[in-house]
């Protein structure tokens, strides 16, 4: 197969034509490696390279290089590539501080890196925006340095964003009840540079490509969690796997036009929660996952009046799942249910199968239909 008319995921990221960038993750990651390397030996790798989740081992020049007793600072300007990423250009700095053994490796929230007050996030109210894929590349990165240097790997460390506090004000950030600075993300430490033409451009090669290649069932992922569900589910070759993103509608159209037999769609619960409310752009700017809808929902599979009122008022739907989980009703499967019958309606009759698999954000199926 050429490289003209290579197709999966890969394949479609290419065919954008965009650059792509580093999260917030991969950058404060960076900045700690080098800080804790400066921190035991004095002098700070520049640049400093890591090792992401996929094997890139990218390298980031150091804006800022600060060492003092017992501690080591160390800062990267985030470079977003062709993005029109909030964050790009940011100062993502992290301290990195010895603390006694035993301890472990600790995260703080320094200035413009917001603190969890609500709760239905990945993280627990009263911690440091920190997400759980940077936090445990920071602690890998840590491993990998101490066990270098012969040091137990016990700090604490400090992220935090030059003007974080300000540009979380461009983000949903205050809604979700993270205050005082925006969160660190990323689950691959790229940034995927985000166009509606080229993004729905190549999504439509994805499945001509599939379909030249003789392929009767595709998967439309919103993303890596989701493209990793369904090749463990189906054992579906990279070139089944259509990068979707927001655009499901995109996907949905185009294969109405050119049929497969069958089409799994698989995403994050939220997400695909604002599918089954009949949105086809799953966008935050574009669409928000609908509370009191969803306590509609529930009531269908059994929830009572209370966990309803409780679901409406969830600051997230992964809380909304939450409850739900906790009470036996099944929102995570009448979501995927009413996902699919949205997705059969877009269709038109087309002679395409559907099957929708919701996950959460560590790629655990919570619905299907």
């Amino acid at each position: 197969m050429t490289a003209e008319t290579q197709g999966g995921r890969s394949a479609q990221l290419k065919h954008t034509g965009l650059r792509p960038g580093w999260t917030t993750g991969a950058c404060a990651t960076a900045a700690t490696t080098a800080a804790y390397t400066a921190l035991l030996t004095g002098d700070f790798p520049d640049p400093v390279s890591i090792t992401l989740p996929k094997g890139q081992t990218p390298a980031f020049a150091l804006a800022v290089e600060e060492l003092a007793e017992g501690r080591a600072s160390a800062g990267v300007v985030k470079d977003a590539g062709d993005d029109p990423d909030v964050t790009h250009g940011a100062l993502v700095r992290s301290t990195v501080r010895r603390l006694p053994p035993g301890s472990g490796v600790v995260f703080r929230a320094g200035p413009g890196v917001g603190t969890v007050t609500l709760p239905g996030l990945p993280l627990d109210v009263g911690e440091p925006a920190v997400n759980p894929v940077p936090r445990r590349l920071m602690r890998e990165h840590v491993e990998r340095v101490a066990a270098e240097h012969g040091d137990a790997g016990h700090v604490e460390i400090t992220v935090s964003v030059d003007h974080g506090e300000e540009i979380a004000r461009s983000t949903w950030n205050g809604r979700l009840g993270i205050l005082g600075g925006l969160s660190i993300l990323g689950t691959t430490g790229v940034v995927v540079p985000y166009s509606c033409s080229a993004w729905i451009d190549s999504i439509r090669r994805g499945v001509d490509v599939a379909r030249a290649a003789g392929l009767t069932h595709v998967a439309g992922c919103t993303g890596s969690t989701s493209e990793k569900t369904v090749v463990a589910e189906y054992g579906l070759p990279d070139i089944a796997l259509l990068d979707m993103g927001d655009f499901a509608g995109a996907v949905l159209k185009y294969v109405r036009r050119h049929p497969v037999d069958r089409l799994t769609i698989c995403g994050g619960f939220a997400k695909l929660s604002k599918l089954a409310a009949g949105h086809l752009d799953l966008h935050s700017a574009r669409s928000q996952v609908d509370k009191p809808f969803l306590a509609d929902l529930a009531r269908t599979g059994g929830a009572t009046e209370d966990l309803a009122s409780r679901i409406a008022t969830a600051n997230t739907g992964l809380e909304a799942l939450r409850l739900c989980e906790a009470a036996g009703v099944p929102l995570g499967d009448l979501v995927a249910a009413r996902a699919r019958d949205e997705a059969l309606t877009v269709l038109r009759g087309a002679p395409v199968a559907v099957d929708v698999i919701c996950i959460d954000r560590a790629g655990v199926v919570v619905g299907r239909g």
